[in-house]
């Protein structure tokens, strides 16, 4: 019993052990989660299409819709957390809200850090904008505390959809609710890699509205699937890190909602700049000061160690670590 207790001071309880003291997942476990993220990322998806309705998806009738039927179906999704859990015996200390992220510790650096690290990464594209913009310094800072500029921001279906609406409602489903199923089977690292799956998945649904109102040829729609699959996924991949790394569910759903207010870097774009080497440098200096901050800027030790949803690993893992 001591040498059970000093291996599983906060580990889980509905784990088998071997003699030699390894942890072994439940019978059935990666199977219960594999299919509770297809389950929930099926649900979040149709919630999209139990509308019926000729108009486009950036119409603000459907966008008003699919808000109502998108937070009914984010707002049940801790459900299949809880029943995950309660179907394969998984316990841990920390409790269910703070497995998916929601908890005071950390607040604050993971509000501030992983969307300054961000940002960073984004450092050509925000040069770019800042030489192309008519705005001086000044008119953006009056422009950001004048109330009015948000009233109209709120106002706009399709400005509250790609910027509070999605990256609340996809980070909550496809990151602070899958990332605790699938951690305990795969391990943080590979949930890393398996949970964007399901949220590049997701987005191929776009494809049906191209195709229903013709917008494109048919190899044009399939390469521009193709793409979204490879971009979003790969965003996927590093908001999950964030979400492993800081224990918190308001990082990604900050980066989120920047990088879709950034959209993907115009690179064509920055090649025929008429000051095309400062924003060229500015995107090499951007990625390598990114690579340079990623693991200082999500240490865990900044938001609490051990970061929840780790606890729900077997084995210990550097991602996990300070």
């Amino acid at each position: 019993m001591a040498e059970e207790e000093d291996l599983s001071p906060n580990l889980l309880t509905g784990q088998t052990i071997h003699g030699n003291g390894d942890f072994v997942p439940p019978d059935g476990l990666c199977w219960a989660s594999v299919l509770s993220c297809l389950l929930l990322a099926c649900s979040y998806v149709g919630s999209l299409y139990v509308w019926r309705s000729d108009l486009p998806r950036d119409h603000p009738t459907v966008i008003k819709r699919r808000f109502t039927s998108v937070l009914i179906v984010s707002g049940l999704s801790p459900l299949f957390v809880w029943a995950w859990r309660e179907f394969t015996g998984i316990r841990t200390d920390p409790s269910l809200l703070a497995l998916m992220g929601m908890r005071f510790e950390g607040i604050i650096p993971a509000i501030m850090l992983p969307l300054l690290l961000t940002m960073v990464l984004f450092l050509g594209p925000l040069m770019q904008l800042a030489m192309d913009c008519p705005w001086s310094f000044m008119d953006g800072i009056r422009v950001a505390f004048d109330p009015w500029f948000w009233m109209l921001c709120f106002s706009d279906m399709r400005w509250l959809r790609n910027q509070v609406v999605a990256p609340l409602t996809e980070e909550l489903v496809f990151r602070a609710c899958m990332l605790p199923m699938l951690v305990p089977c795969a391990g943080p690292a590979a949930a890393i890699f398996t949970c964007p799956l399901f949220f590049g998945v997701a987005h191929f649904h776009h494809v049906i509205e191209l195709l229903r109102f013709r917008q494109g040829t048919l190899s044009g729609i399939f390469l521009s699937a193709v793409f979204q699959f490879s971009y979003t996924a790969v965003f996927g991949a590093y908001t999950a890190f964030i979400f492993i790394r800081t224990g918190h569910l308001m990082g990604p759903v900050l980066c989120h909602s920047f990088c879709n207010y950034m959209g993907f870097p115009a690179i064509s774009t920055a090649l025929e700049h008429p000051h095309r080497i400062t924003v060229l440098s500015s995107y090499l200096l951007g990625v390598l000061l990114f690579l340079l901050f990623l693991f200082p800027f999500t240490d865990p030790s900044y938001y609490g160690l051990p970061t929840p949803v780790c606890t729900l690993t077997s084995s210990p893992s550097s991602l996990c670590l300070s």
